[in-house]
């Protein structure tokens, strides 16, 4: 009897951790552009999936922004919050221990992945990146493949597209990679100062469904380039020159992070 207590009790120890530890797999991104809903591959990718909501439900991403959008190819966010001080915009949050890669899905349209560090693989922690295109003959090669943990949903990518068609000063300013709302070029001509109100703002990040098989009818298509790096040597190679700045803007840390 004493046996059969001590298993009974153990048992039901474990399903109560198992029931504290379930990720949840569809969370709620609030932004001052739209909302937009990010199914996760949790059963896929767990090691990517439990860094991301560890920070989503310490509030890491709430007031972030959107630093970077590159035409046709990404937006990127979650690791940065705008300083209200233009001559440094933005600044980078405090990132927990960096997460193992993952690369087991394929970098296509609205899949939602993560940067990380050049030529170092495993070394993701806050930022992120949604697909606006098939990247995936680059993304899914490069840097041993980008991690691609999740997908917008429903009418999500709207919200994304319409942040992506923003105007970006490019050049060589502090907002140069930024989406802008409400500004223009005519207004950087005219030097009107950018404020609060034209950044892209991810207002909070909240987990809606925490069943662990929302993805089960996803079908989400497999990575099979991983590790097949792109040759990139060649200036008149497969990769242009705008390819080229743009991967390497995946890879947040930079000397010149903005």
């Amino acid at each position: 009897m004493f046996k059969k207590t001590i298993v009974t009790t153990t048992l039901a120890a474990a399903l109560a951790f198992s029931s504290q530890q379930a990720n949840a797999t569809i969370v709620l991104v609030e932004t001052n552009m739209g909302d937009f809903e990010i199914n996760l591959f949790d059963q896929t990718t767990p090691k990517t999936v439990t860094n991301f909501l560890t920070y989503v439900k310490d509030g890491t991403f709430d007031n972030s922004v959107f630093h970077r959008s590159i035409k046709d190819f990404v937006i990127q966010g979650g690791g940065q919050r705008y300083s209200g001080n233009n001559a440094a915009p933005f600044v980078e949050i405090s990132p927990r221990s960096p997460v193992d890669n993952e690369p087991k899905l394929s970098n296509v349209r609205g899949t939602v992945a993560m940067a990380k560090k050049a030529n170092n693989p495993n070394s993701a922690t806050t930022h992120w990146f949604v697909n606006i295109k098939d990247n995936s003959s680059h993304l899914d090669k490069d840097n041993a493949g980008y991690t691609v943990f999740g997908v917008v949903t429903g009418t999500g990518m709207s919200v994304v597209d319409s942040i992506n068609n923003l105007y970006v000063p490019g050049g060589a300013g502090v907002f140069r990679e930024a989406p802008l709302r409400n500004y223009s070029a005519t207004d950087l001509a005219n030097n009107v100062p950018v404020t609060a109100a034209n950044i892209v703002t991810i207002e909070r990040i909240t987990i809606i469904n925490d069943s662990p098989t929302t993805a089960a009818n996803l079908n989400p298509k497999p990575n099979t380039l991983a590790g097949q790096e792109t040759d990139s040597s060649s200036g008149g190679g497969s990769m242009g020159s705008a390819l080229l700045l743009a991967l390497a803007g995946l890879a947040f840390w930079r000397r010149r992070k903005v």
